[in-house]
């Protein structure tokens, strides 16, 4: 992506001059998506002020009818389809539709929204892409509606996972070469969570306010509210999320690095803590089922904000502190993995094999090996004077082992344990 080219070369000015001309437009928009991690160099001070000559700041902030447009389409559709179940009066005691279909309708709204905002895609993505929605939804919604059964229920639960695969291939353009816009669909992915949490709170409120200011004239519309505008405003914040992102980066581009740079050495500092609580609280993995269940949430927890915050780190400029912070916190979690396997593998041994168990197993190991391979790169970047991005094409290469595993739960287990 032209972006990475930019921030490559942003101490070779003859290279920039190069891109520029190759074509404006686009070096311009990919410039000011950015100018917020490069602006500490004296060339992209420079080249802030040459474009800015040429495109004032209103200008950058314009935003065309036609993205508006889709941004609306695309949220009336997906709140209907999550509202199908009140319109056609299917009964969710009988038929578990939201634990089949709401992940795969928002990221089908997501992966709508994209292709409608891509000038650039080619028919045959788009083709492939309806077509694994359509087959997902048909496969998912003909497993039976059965709460008691583990196989179907990890289906539900890993079905978003790989859809959410699927968006990624649709975000970088089906471009599986470049591994650095692997990096940028998960830096994405950070932004969206950070904005829609922010989106979603002030949402709340308004809810608060508005029902609450209904109350006092004894009008009450808490129901019909929830109903027919909460639901609709929940689907619709990832893809309202999406348009802001996309039409007005550089509040995202401020927001997201603060946030990594304050949460990774307080999630160290918290984890740290937390596995010298646990023999002094006399919690055992080993026998506690349910306290297994939420060390590996944790896990999940962790390596996201691990990967959130190595994509957050500026490839241009050393961030000593922010390094060594996460290779801490990678030992730290690699601890917590080891300990969450050895678990694991004693209640395999102890009780057998079951979907779930299998599952967790799966996921672990997966994740120990990443983890791995990034405690080494960052071993390097801390103590060998490798850069980040070493660390980044190690996250990018490994995710498609991620997309293979989702695949494999949802289709093979419940061959494999029979729908139990």
């Amino acid at each position: 992506m032209i972006e990475n080219r930019i921030k490559e070369n942003i101490e070779n000015p003859e290279q920039l001059e190069k891109l520029y001309r190759a074509d404006k437009k686009k070096f311009e928009r990919a410039f000011f998506d950015i100018y917020t991690e490069i602006s500490g160099f004296k060339l992209a001070d420079f080249w802030d002020v040459r474009l800015g000559f040429d495109s004032p700041q209103e200008n950058k902030l314009k935003v065309s009818r036609i993205d508006i447009l889709f941004l609306i389409v695309t949220c009336a559709i997906t709140g209907f389809l999550i509202k199908i179940p009140q319109i056609f009066n299917i009964s969710l005691e009988e038929y578990l539709f939201y634990e089949k279909n709401a992940g795969l309708i928002v990221l089908l709204g997501l992966s709508s929204y994209s292709f409608l905002t891509n000038n650039f895609f080619r028919n045959k993505h788009l083709i492939i892409s309806i077509g694994v929605f359509i087959i997902s939804a048909i496969y998912i919604n003909l497993l039976p509606s059965n709460n008691d059964s583990n196989s179907i229920n990890l289906a539900y639960i890993h079905l978003p996972l790989f859809l959410w695969c699927v968006y990624g291939l649709i975000y970088i353009n089906f471009d599986t070469k470049d591994k650095t816009k692997r990096i940028d669909y998960i830096k994405h992915n950070g932004d969206l969570a950070i904005l829609s949490a922010i989106i979603l709170i002030a949402g709340m409120i308004l809810a608060g306010v508005t029902i609450g200011l209904f109350s006092a004239i004894d009008i009450e519309i808490e129901q019909f509210y929830m109903d027919y505008i909460a639901i609709w405003g929940i689907v619709s914040v990832p893809i309202v999320a999406t348009y802001i992102i996309r039409n007005y980066p550089f509040i995202t581009n401020r927001i997201a690095p603060i946030i990594a740079n304050i949460f990774s050495p307080l999630v160290l500092i918290t984890l740290i803590i937390y596995l010298i609580s646990i023999p002094l609280a006399g919690k055992d993995p080993y026998n506690d089922r349910d306290f297994l269940l939420i060390f590996n949430l944790m896990l999940l927890g962790v390596m996201g904000i691990i990967v959130f915050s190595i994509s957050e780190t500026s490839i241009n400029k050393k961030q000593k502190f922010n390094e060594m912070t996460l290779f801490m916190l990678t030992i730290v979690t690699l601890i917590i993995d080891l300990v969450a396997l050895s678990a694991i593998l004693y209640r395999l041994g102890e009780y057998g094999f079951t979907p779930n168990r299998t599952a967790v197993l799966g996921s672990n190991l997966l994740i120990f090996g990443n983890l791995i391979l990034i405690m080494i790169d960052l071993y390097k970047v801390n103590f060998k004077s490798a850069g980040i991005k070493k660390v980044e094409l190690t996250i990018s290469k490994y995710l498609p082992i991620y997309m293979i595993w989702t695949i494999f739960v949802v289709i093979g287990f419940p061959l494999i344990f029979g729908l139990k």
